[in-house]
């Protein structure tokens, strides 16, 4: 218990650490709003990572639409956000979005992950295609493919840095929790799962439908930091890029998915300076991880201090 505790508070130090030097090098002059911009990126893409994380690393679970369910909680906030434009606005238009993304997930999922196989794959894809061609055909109310500009910058990078932080910490609970634990042995084995009693099906549904709330969430702080929406913004591709995310990570692994979008996002930033060639780059340094770490950067396990310290131990010797 006390070993626990230790190293509880160890990794808050470090958080609040983090967060001290980002804000020093702000107050000096360091960090830019380019460098702002990135690292709400990449908190944001830590909330979708973690979400999807969930449901694709834990559970065993294929999903291709959180594109989707984050649409749902960036639209929220631009069509609440922009007829009230306060922070009282802004918690309404997050609360209404992640209970509609809750919503659609669950109905989603209870029928579809009753069946084996991956009929969630097709499914969270359809749903995910229906979303963005109803933004699209939204008329007035979300103003078509153009979408919609103007929404208040409600949006900070400490108040990304802290939903970041706080959804980590939610999903390591939960994962350390007797319901994260059926999870996991839905994961390894779904039959010898069901032959121990239990319900196989709520548990994933569980999952599936918090995934789809942080999904929510990611959206509306996106919303809230570019200022604009638009139905492409939520295409196929960004499910994609999320996947992505946490495939680098290693399966399962939370700490793994803040690695790889931390890696992500800085490699990003410095490719900015070679357009012409900088997908091709990028897809590159991805095949080049995924060959020599083809379980992610930490497969199924979790960065933890002690493993850090006897490297860092070892590197000094």
């Amino acid at each position: 218990m006390k070993e626990n505790m230790k190293s509880i508070l160890s990794w808050l130090a470090i958080v609040v650490l983090d967060y001290l030097l980002i804000s020093v090098l702000i107050s000096m002059g360091i960090f830019n709003l380019y460098h702002i911009q990135i690292i709400e990126t990449i908190g944001i893409n830590v909330i979708l990572a973690v979400g999807l994380n969930l449901i694709v690393g834990c559970s065993g679970q294929f999903s291709l639409g959180h594109a989707g369910f984050m649409a749902i909680g960036a639209y929220a906030v631009a069509i609440i956000g922009v007829k009230m434009p306060t922070y009282v606005g802004f918690l309404i238009a997050i609360l209404v979005g992640t209970l509609v993304a809750g919503g659609i997930a669950l109905g989603v999922g209870i029928p579809t992950l009753r069946l084996k196989g991956d009929y969630l794959a097709i499914a969270t894809l359809g749903v995910a295609e229906i979303i963005r061609i109803l933004l699209v055909n939204g008329g007035d109310i979300t103003n078509g493919a153009a979408g919609i500009m103007g929404i208040p910058p409600f949006t900070t990078w400490s108040l990304v840095y802290g939903v970041a932080v706080v959804s980590l910490i939610l999903a390591m609970n939960f994962l350390r929790s007797p319901l994260g634990r059926n999870t996991i042995a839905i994961r390894e084995d779904e039959i010898a799962a069901e032959s121990m009693g239990v319900d196989t099906t709520k548990v994933k549904v569980i999952v599936f439908v918090f995934g789809a709330i942080l999904a929510s969430i990611a959206g509306s702080l996106q919303a809230g930091y570019v200022g604009t929406v638009m139905p492409k913004d939520f295409s196929f591709m960004m499910s994609v890029n999320v996947l992505i995310i946490v495939v680098l990570g290693g399966l399962g692994s939370m700490t793994g998915t803040v690695l790889a979008a931390i890696l992500l996002g800085l490699l990003n930033m410095l490719l900015q300076d070679y357009a012409s060639v900088r997908m091709i780059i990028y897809a590159l340094a991805l095949i080049l991880i995924m060959i020599f770490r083809p379980s992610g950067l930490l497969g199924t396990k979790e960065l933890t201090l002690s493993h850090l310290f006897r490297k860092t131990s070892k590197g000094g010797n």
